[in-house]
């Protein structure tokens, strides 16, 4: 597996060091200049992890709030900052934000980083695997659902469901493939409703989906018979 590390740095020379450092350890980098830049990139794809340096071009905390919107979007992406400001009030309001790390430039050399990060990947996976153990996972290509907390991810992406689509889209995905009729997803989601209520509950999913990801056709409908999930 390849990793991908969202780098925003405004200088461009250590923007360079830092992705050319990055890239030789193997992690696709994709590096941006400004809180917008990055932003606008996060709203469509979510970084396994990111770097952040505070200040932002005229931005003091530019990073600081790019911090406070990758943790509105994933709770776990692993978060660091790499920054010149090294009082303990930015490194305690970093934390704060949701930061996994918090390093500063002029004591983190360029072997140093990509240490760090890889130990950062190891805690990711071990933490990924005791979770996979104890919650009901369910995961095929883009798509990850946790059971036991009720949440969906497409694409590395948050999706919000309500509790009865939630159970229809489980029941899809669960058995990926196989045809589910209405009664079947009625059942699943414990809702006694016409085939025309399931319909628009699967025209729901597919929007919320679609929200995330325009060329999303995981739901197929198979005419006279039900749906099925087919990545």
């Amino acid at each position: 597996m390849t990793y991908r590390i969202a780098l925003v740095e405004d200088d461009p020379r250590l923007q360079a060091n830092y992705a050319q450092a990055l890239h030789r350890e193997g992690y696709e980098v994709n590096s941006y200049s400004s809180r917008k830049e990055a932003m606008a990139a996060f709203g469509r794809f979510l970084p396994d992890l990111a770097i952040l340096d505070i200040m932002l071009g005229e931005e003091m905390e530019g990073g600081f709030d790019l911090c406070q919107y990758l943790r509105s979007l994933s709770p776990v992406i692993p978060i660091i900052f790499l920054t010149a400001r090294n009082s303990d009030v930015d490194r305690v309001s970093g934390l704060r934000l949701g930061a996994w790390d918090y390093l500063t430039k002029d004591t983190t050399t360029l072997d140093f980083l990509p240490a760090r990060i890889s130990a950062l990947f190891r805690t990711v996976e071990a933490l990924r695997s005791s979770s996979n153990i104890n919650n009901r996972i369910i995961e095929h290509e883009d798509l990850r659902i946790d059971e036991d907390r009720k949440e969906v991810h497409w694409q590395g992406q948050p999706v919000s469901f309500t509790l009865t689509e939630f159970w229809i889209l489980l029941c899809l995905a669960r058995r990926p493939g196989h045809v589910k009729n209405h009664d079947q997803l009625m059942e699943a989601a414990s809702i006694i409703v016409t085939n025309n209520a399931i319909a628009a509950h699967i025209r729901r999913i597919r929007d919320k989906f679609r929200e995330v990801d325009s060329n999303f056709n995981a739901i197929r409908s198979e005419y006279g018979m039900g749906y099925r999930w087919q990545p």
